[in-house]
């Protein structure tokens, strides 16, 4: 957030075009995709450094597939999700934030951009037990980790009624692969081409496995990577070696990268204190 930023400059980023040059408004040193709440007095806008452009933009909420941004960390996220320009995002914060909803939501949104959507996770076995203890097939043993992943595309898919076109449409895709959910350990040797690839709970994953993530990218692929630093499954890795934390440094700078912290979670006011209490 900057205070006491120049009420006309606001007043102007509200008026076509919805942009200044970076230079007119000093900030110092705006980072490539870095978003920011300018304020003063009563008056205030949403923010948005264009690398390319050098101007800060103001960032209009957009909704995806039904879903309503309903804070300011929401809608910058959406925004990164949407831009064409930002082939990288990642998405921090505790549960109930919104940061797998709001991915898979913008997936859905731009999907005709992409050849399919792939939303990922890494396996961390329970009580650091490995899959055999559990009883069924792979598949059943499976299910448990992936079905978070299910039930966010229920969130979004349940918004509409079952005859709707938007709920049949997601349908439709997991039938047809061109929505795919499943363990991240299943992308080895796949090609990731046009490819719109959403890696959830990406504190649990190694630096060097971001980067075979990432250096997997092929043409017109968006990577995006959800996780909370503070909440890491695995004991083999803690806040300052987990993979999500190495990235977000590593590429800040980057013109085709951007990162958004979610801090409040909306999930619900019980959910809510429990994040932040327990």
């Amino acid at each position: 957030m900057i205070n006491n930023f120049d009420p006309e400059l606001i007043d102007r980023l509200y008026q076509a075009p919805h942009e200044i040059s970076a230079a007119e408004t000093e900030i110092d040193n705006p980072v490539p995709n870095e978003y920011f709440i300018l304020r003063n007095d009563h008056k205030s806008v949403l923010g948005y450094y264009n690398p390319r452009m050098q101007t800060v933009q103001h960032v209009e909420t957009l909704s995806a597939y039904g879903i309503k941004p309903r804070n300011a960390e929401q809608t910058f996220s959406l925004h990164a999700l949407l831009n064409p320009d930002i082939e990288l995002v990642t998405l921090s914060g505790k549960a109930g934030t919104g940061k797998t909803l709001l991915a898979l939501a913008a997936a859905l949104q731009v999907r005709k951009q992409y050849r399919q959507i792939m939303l990922a996770r890494p396996i961390v076995a329970l009580s650091n037990k490995d899959l055999g203890f559990l009883p069924g097939d792979v598949e059943s043993k499976l299910d448990p980790y992936m079905q978070p992943l299910y039930d966010n595309l229920g969130v979004i898919r349940n918004q509409f009624k079952e005859n709707d076109q938007d709920y049949q449409q997601i349908q439709e895709m997991l039938g047809n692969d061109k929505l795919e959910i499943s363990p991240l350990a299943y992308i080895r040797g796949r090609s990731l081409d046009h490819i719109f690839f959403i890696v959830d709970e990406a504190q649990n994953l190694t630096p060097h496995e971001i980067k075979t993530i990432i250096t997997r990218a092929g043409e017109g692929t968006k990577v995006v990577f959800t996780g909370d630093p503070h909440q890491i499954d695995t004991p083999y890795l803690d806040i300052r070696s987990t993979g999500l934390n190495y990235l977000i440094q590593r590429m800040k700078d980057q013109p085709l990268y951007a990162h958004i912290t979610l801090i409040k979670g909306e999930r619900s006011e019980l959910a809510e204190m429990a994040s932040n209490l327990l």
